[in-house]
């Protein structure tokens, strides 16, 4: 799968009350400078707060998930709904008689 991404910034380090006083500033730091964020707790790292890779899913991407056989089979419940609908869509459309009540 293609992947489009600028790289972060900078990197920086908070306290978990830091973070979390400051989250909307974190978040939009995150969002328009890119930046990665390391979340501490006492001293020692416990996660990062970092912008979520774009991704691009192309035709080849789409091509090359068929052939690989990852992509599981409808059940026969999908089937159903699917055959149903499209009958339903199908269907011929008799106009009302305007001689009939």
């Amino acid at each position: 799968m293609t992947k489009r991404t600028a790289g972060p910034t900078h990197s920086r380090v908070v306290s978990a009350t830091e973070a979390a006083r400051n989250l909307g500033e974190v978040l939009a730091r995150v969002r328009e400078e890119r930046a990665v964020y390391v979340v501490e707790r006492h001293g020692k790292p416990v996660a990062q707060i970092a912008p979520v890779e774009d991704r691009i899913f192309t035709g080849r991407d789409f091509v090359e998930l068929i052939r690989s056989g990852r992509v599981p089979s409808a059940g026969p419940e999908y089937t159903r709904a699917v055959e149903d609908g499209i009958a339903l869509f199908n269907r011929v459309e008799v106009p009302k008689s305007p001689w009939e009540p």
